[in-house]
């Protein structure tokens, strides 16, 4: 069966390009995602595959088979509000962009449901699948447990992969704790704005926010201990608009990654007080905002090792790493903290390695060739862990 779910897939690969081409000329962000909604729902149709939309939040939840024990195939959707800058022909024109590739994701998941129900008679189960909105904001598989994904069926196991296109096309990590936890806040520092040539009568926020910045990175270098990890991030401080004005109000923005619980609360707590406090020294209003708050993505050994037999099945070929740990983030982590999971990285690297960039990057490109390859992934592993799991 297992050259039958290559060899069908591979029959999918030209269908599988078309769907993700048009995918990403309509790239949306967040959780309204009403153009890529409804082309996979037409998808859906096409199959004859069930399915219950979660408008409020543009999730989509599709079964295929039946039976008590249920496993969960998630891929994320959403974009990033960046202009593309790739030299490809199907580009995006509306100034968002698929340049973490879950244009792809979505793709390869459309294929898995195909090739899933193609064999739905032998499945020893029921297959679930969660198109997922909002993974870039870290909200969307909140929304979609909070939603019921995970009951009715109750789901028992689930699998995610996303693909990198800094590793080369044969290369699949895994890891006990892939991703990182995230944090992220806005600090507004409000002071009291007037003419640049009289400091003295004003409130400054942007010395303030200067010195804010300062001591959150001082939290790293003397409250984390050297074996510990976490990195503190300020990707944005704006303020004012001229320069012989001082301004009202300073912003910034930033995210703090950890892997160990007891890091992230006490580091989260000490962000909040720091800034209260230097705040205070220099005068300013200081506002604390939570933007989002996702754990680590921890994955069950048991789920990890089933995939990684699967894969070889499928593969015999292929270099599956079993370290993969690094401090990007993925809200997944937010079905692996409900139930036993695992989460896969599939190279996709295009065949120039000068062009391998790095996720988010406005020029990236991801080689299509893996396309049926992880939807054949992503079928034989829901089907394997429903024939083991009975």
């Amino acid at each position: 069966m297992e050259n039958e779910w290559m060899k069908e897939a591979a029959a999918l690969q030209s269908q599988l390009v078309e769907w993700r081409r048009a995918l990403h000329q309509i790239p949306e962000v967040g959780v309204r995602l009403l153009q890529t909604v409804a082309f996979i729902r037409e998808r859906l149709d096409e199959m004859g595959i069930g399915y219950k939309v979660y408008e409020e939040i543009s999730c989509i939840e599709a079964t295929i088979g039946s039976g008590e024990k249920c496993f969960l195939l998630r891929s994320d959707m959403d974009a990033l509000p960046v202009t593309e800058e790739a030299d490809v022909s199907f580009k995006s024109t509306n100034g968002c962009m698929h340049g973490c590739g879950h244009d792809m994701h979505a793709t390869v998941l459309l294929g898995a449901a195909k090739l899933l129900k193609a064999h739905e008679k032998e499945l020893k189960g029921t297959v679930k699948l969660l198109f997922q909105s909002g993974e870039e904001i870290f909200q969307g598989a909140k929304a979609s447990v909070e939603a019921g994904i995970l009951e009715t069926p109750h789901v028992d196991a689930s699998f995610a992969m996303h693909v990198i296109a800094m590793m080369p096309v044969g290369v699949i990590m895994t890891g006990k704790e892939p991703m990182a936890s995230v944090d992220g806040f806005k600090i507004t520092l409000t002071g009291h704005g007037g003419h640049g040539s009289m400091p003295e009568a004003c409130v400054d926020p942007i010395n303030a926010a200067v010195q804010v910045y300062l001591a959150l990175q001082s939290l790293i270098a003397r409250e984390v201990g050297g074996t510990e990890e976490a990195v503190l991030t300020i990707g944005q401080l704006a303020a004012g608009e001229v320069a012989n004005v001082i301004p009202e109000r300073a912003v910034l923005q930033g995210t703090l990654r950890t892997f160990k619980k007891e890091v992230r609360e006490r580091i989260v707590r000490r962000i909040r007080e720091v800034s209260e406090g230097v705040a205070m020294t220099y005068r300013c209003q200081m506002n604390y905002e939570a933007l989002s708050a996702c754990p680590s993505v921890v994955t069950d050994d048991g789920v990890t090792a089933l995939a990684a037999e699967s894969i070889k099945a499928l593969i015999p070929q292929a270099h599956i790493i079993q370290s993969a740990h690094g401090m990007g983030s993925e809200d997944f982590a937010e079905i692996t903290d409900r139930v036993p999971a695992s989460y896969y990285m599939l190279g996709a690297g295009p065949e120039d390695p000068a062009k391998r960039l790095g996720q988010h990057n406005p020029k990236i490109e991801f080689n299509e060739d893996v396309l049926s390859t992880g939807a054949a992934i992503y079928a034989k592993v829901a089907a394997d862990w429903l024939e083991k799991n009975v």
